[in-house]
């Protein structure tokens, strides 16, 4: 009885297959028949937008053939029993992050499959995008897919009994072409990481000759990997990082904090006072909190004001503007109340102990010249290496892959702050957007849970100057995180690529919240 019903379904599979064939057979006539085309279409739209969309699973009851087998590219087989346990569990499960599909415009096909000329099936084909539905009702493109389906006609009712659904391709999460600082879009829809080969294509198309890449799993650097247009750099090449300075420069502060050497609350005047604003009335309220939260009142840089002089834009705590400004204000105050370089200070709170034996914030002899990465503009041309020769907080910070993943780590265990420190460093300090909120030194995003994803906050940082584009990414609640470093102008479009490839649908959301 067993060999006799496998031989069935063997000869069933053999049809289906032959008939798969015969499609792309020359010479094979696709229906003419309006009418044949039309209640197929309405089938379709019964599938996946009452059944799949909609949820409405009455719906899927009546139009399932008993004898129903779904073939899928990534999933397998399933039979009937096994495909609507999986609807209901993936499809239908999480009205939070709810899966939608649309047929894509003009893809739809009906072939009408006769015996004797008495038509008894008729076969689908089409291309279709999937979608993440979240609470807000926003949706984020997810994928494409082609798919074929088999439909029998039992006493004049349509019934769906074969479906091949293959060719999923994961999407590159288009946003808004004006964002050209923030764009995330590679432009490449092959899963990136399949072969080396396929990654120094995506890099040629796009002019940057380097990116390294940490991924921090469990708390432990799981990989790091190096990957070139042309020849890889070593492990342990040395990038400038732009921004990324300003984590490292927040957590060097908040460990003096912790050692009682520094006040989060204290007047930044009772230490340093810059000329410029000697005189405002807003100095006397200028604090560390207010320069780590990105609420100093101060612009980004003082040489894009006017006459190039450095003043209050409104009341410092009162509202969100970022400003590289504020922390290079910070990094004086600290030097002149401990007497000593920020580097000696960073040296000996983090560097040191961490062993972070690459990561300097400016040039001098313990840089190894001949493993950096020199910055490349939009065509590719390398850029003039300028070598800074002190610190800045905010900017130019020297380090490699493997020592920013070690800073990683040890912040998401904590960085052996007291509790009630790291909380305050960590937790929303001001709205950044809609997404988005500030923390002490990191920008954070609250990710809302999925079925296959508990809620999570996420710290986030990214570091832009001239061939230079970095982006750090850090879960500390389950301990992961993503460092990329690039010696390229266009190296953002491959952050969202990279992001939504490692993390999924957490990855896709905290892409889009960039945007938001």
């Amino acid at each position: 009885m067993h060999q006799s019903t496998n031989l069935t379904k063997f000869t069933l599979k053999m049809k289906f297959t032959i008939v798969l064939l015969l499609l792309a057979t020359p010479g094979l006539v696709k229906a003419t028949d309006q009418d044949l085309h039309q209640q197929l279409e309405h089938m379709d739209a019964l599938l996946f937008e009452n059944a799949f969309n909609q949820c409405d699973l009455d719906v899927l009851e009546r139009i399932t053939h008993t004898d129903f087998e779904f073939y899928h590219d990534q999933g397998g087989e399933q039979d009937r029993a096994e495909f609507f346990a999986a609807i209901r569990k993936n499809i239908c499960g999480n009205p939070d992050a709810k899966p939608i599909r649309k047929l894509a415009p003009g893809t739809l096909t009906v072939f009408p499959m006769y015996d004797d000329g008495e038509l008894y099936a008729a076969l689908q084909s089409g291309e279709h995008d999937f979608y993440i539905r979240a609470a807000d009702q926003s949706m984020v493109k997810t994928g494409t897919a082609r798919f074929t389906s088999l439909w029998a006609l039992h006493n004049t009712q349509w019934l769906l009994k074969r479906v091949l659904s293959y060719d999923h391709q994961p999407s590159t999460i288009v946003y808004p072409s004006q964002a050209v600082e923030r764009d995330m879009d590679a432009g490449f829809r092959p899963a990136l990481f399949d072969t080396e080969r396929r990654i120094s294509a995506l890099l040629k198309q796009h002019h940057i000759p380097s990116i390294g890449m940490g991924v921090i799993e469990g708390g432990r650097l799981q990989q790091l990997r190096m990957f070139a247009a042309e020849q890889a750099p070593p492990l342990d090449a040395i990038y400038k990082v732009a921004s990324l300075t300003k984590p490292i420069a927040a957590l060097v502060t908040l460990k003096l904090v912790n050692e009682g050497r520094w006040d989060l609350d204290s007047p930044l005047s009772r230490y340093f006072v810059d000329p410029d604003v000697a005189k405002s009335a807003e100095l006397r309220s200028l604090t560390t909190r207010h320069v780590l939260s990105h609420q100093s009142g101060f612009p980004n840089w003082r040489y894009l004001s006017p006459n190039n002089t450095l003043r209050f834009e409104f009341k410092p705590g009162t509202r969100y503007q970022y400003s590289g400004e504020g922390f290079e204000y910070l990094r004086k105050a600290i030097e002149a109340k401990l007497g000593q370089p920020f580097e000696d200070v960073a040296q000996q709170t983090l560097f040191e102990p961490l062993a972070m034996l690459d990561t300097h914030f400016y040039w001098h002899d313990q840089v190894d010249a001949r493993r950096f990465q020199p910055g490349h503009d939009a065509d590719g041309k390398k850029l003039p290496v300028a070598r800074h020769t002190r610190a800045n907080a905010a900017a130019n910070l020297l380090t490699t892959v493997e020592d920013y993943a070690k800073f990683m780590i040890y912040l998401s265990a904590g960085a052996e702050l007291d509790p009630s420190l790291f909380a305050e460093m960590v937790r929303p300090h001001v709205d950044v957007s809609q997404a988005s909120t500030f923390a002490l030194g990191w920008q954070r995003f609250d990710i809302a849970s999925t079925d296959s994803q508990p809620s999570e906050y996420v710290l986030q940082h990214t570091g832009g100057d001239p061939g230079v584009k970095t982006i750090a990414v850090l879960m500390p609640q389950s301990q992961r995180g993503l460092v990329l470093l690039s010696n390229s102008e266009n190296a953002t479009k491959l952050w969202g690529k990279i992001i939504s490839e490692h993390y999924g649908t957490l990855g896709i959301s905290l892409t889009n919240a960039n945007f938001q």
